[in-house]
């Protein structure tokens, strides 16, 4: 029996989701649309290595439904499929040996189920000679898969069925579903079969419940999450772990700052980023007032430029919102007063705490309404992650915890209603523009929130209801299918 949305929801509540699931490491374009199938592809393959099944799979097939279906193409869900059952997994991908792959299974249709040893990967492909793999190699290309767009199945819009067969019938078939954020789960699977914590001291379900347990705890909201997060993991490895994601994001951006040209795909979008950087870089920073946002709107674009580009970055929480978390925080570490001059401890304490409130904020959405684009539209994934930035920064100004909760608030009620309408099926038309408005957005929703004293008439838990009941009258055309809004009035060319 399948487990209905509200037994999925009263039991997730329960409990706490991770920072490191909210933030995790992976690749562009698409958190839902690139990293889950990729997770899904692996997960698959993994259970027929655990039931010993693997080798005695002769072929295997895949089938997308609904937004996976209608807009995979502009997102590279299949090759992320591929590349899945190839074995390779979102955080720890080679892309230069993975598109080797890609381009062996395009020309020979080769598919090598687990991959090659990785000793044959060291020159950045399996030698012609080395036959061997872990599993055995199957015929199936991208164009080999089954789109159903018009079909949407009851858990959501983002199902892929994958089946493996021997010389027999089938052997396994397995149908997942990519949430949002690069979250998988299986049909009968709950969110918290994956929270990424043990049992957590201080469950929250609720904005209200959440300041509440931190206020008689006598905890900030980001001190709160670090204890939830002692659950699970020292202190220690808390921190290196959050710093090790702050660190990828700026690789990230500093990869994009060096790239020049066009985005990938038919819309010849031209890369901005790296002209930005230079500009700024020459301008005297006394010139203007608004001197701080053009350094914002710059980090941003970087991020998500690289996120279309197919390029390493870290779902925030998701991957069409990547930029808006590294933008916000740049903003903290580079213009708040005395930060920027301040110790490397005082620094990476700010960060840590920044990450962690954020990831509070992050689990109320995502347990009590949606961070995918394609079931509730792009209010789901940038006005989240507005959000979850206005709270975190917040949280680093010294702001109460009414006041991180108004701010998280204040952020999500002025992106209510934001449609997912990418021109083309890919992440660049609203998508990269439209981070730098939500970091802009978040920084005044923190700013305005710490001119009051905590009380407001709207509450977050109110606004994320009025977000998940308006994601449920949203037409479909709006969620990630590129059938309707900006997708099919601007020309293609």
């Amino acid at each position: 029996m399948n487990i209905s949305d509200e037994q999925i929801q009263a039991e997730s509540l329960n409990y706490d989701i991770s920072v490191f699931e909210l933030f995790s490491i992976g690749i562009g374009p698409s958190s839902s649309h690139t990293v889950g199938p990729m997770r899904a592809a692996n997960r698959f393959i993994a259970e027929l290595i655990d039931t010993g099944k693997l080798q005695n799979v002769s072929r295997i097939h895949v089938d997308l439904y609904g937004s996976l279906a209608a807009t995979g193409a502009g997102h590279g869900t299949m090759s992320a499929i591929i590349k899945g059952c190839a074995g390779f997994v979102p955080e720890t991908i080679n892309i230069a040996q993975a598109e080797r792959v890609m381009a062996d299974n395009q020309r020979d249709g080769i598919l090598p189920l687990a991959g090659f040893p990785s000793s044959s990967y060291q020159d950045g492909a399996p030698d012609a000679g080395e036959a061997l793999c872990v599993g055995p190699v199957v015929n199936y290309r991208e164009s080999d898969m089954t789109l159903r767009p018009l079909t949407v199945l009851a858990r959501h819009t983002n199902g892929v069925k994958i089946a493996a067969y021997d010389t027999s019938g089938l052997l396994l078939e397995r149908t997942y579903f990519s949430i949002g954020g690069g979250f998988i789960v299986e049909e009968n699977e709950t969110l918290d079969d994956s929270s990424g914590l043990n049992e957590a001291p201080y469950p929250f379900g609720s904005g209200e419940e959440l300041v509440s347990l931190a206020n008689k705890a006598g905890l900030s909201i980001a001190q709160l999450k670090m204890r939830n997060e002692l659950s699970a993991r020292s202190e220690q490895e808390i921190r290196q772990g959050i710093l090790a994601i702050h660190r990828v994001m700026k690789e990230c951006i500093g990869s994009s700052l060096s790239r020049m040209g066009y985005l990938p795909g038919e819309l010849k979008v031209r890369c901005r980023a790296a002209a930005w950087h230079r500009d700024l870089l020459a301008e005297d920073p006394q010139k203007s007032p608004e001197f701080a946002i053009d350094w914002v709107n710059l980090m941003a674009l970087a991020v998500n430029e690289e996120n279309a580009f197919g390029g390493r970055v870290v779902t925030a929480p998701t991957n069409g919102a990547s930029g808006i978390i590294p933008a916000v925080l740049h903003y903290a570490l580079n213009y708040l007063p005395g930060v920027r001059t301040c110790g490397v401890a005082k620094r990476e304490q700010l960060i840590v705490d920044f990450f962690l409130c954020a990831s509070a904020i992050g689990a109320l959405y995502k347990k009590r309404a949606s961070i995918s684009g394609a079931e509730v539209g792009c209010q789901g994934e940038v006005g989240t992650a507005s959000s979850m930035a206005a709270a975190g920064l917040a949280q680093v100004m010294g702001g109460s915890n009414e006041q991180i909760e108004n701010a998280a608030e204040i952020a999500m009620e002025h992106n209510l209603g934001l449609t997912c309408d990418p021109v083309g099926g890919l992440v660049q038309i609203p998508c990269i523009e439209r981070n730098a408005m939500a970091a802009a957005k978040a920084i005044n929703a923190a700013r305005m929130a710490l001119r009051g004293d905590g009380e407001h008439r709207v509450s977050l838990d109110q606004v994320i209801e009025t977000m998940r009941q308006t994601g449920e009258d949203m037409s479909h055309r709006y969620k990630e299918t590129s059938m309707g809004g900006l997708a099919v009035n601007v020309v293609e060319c």
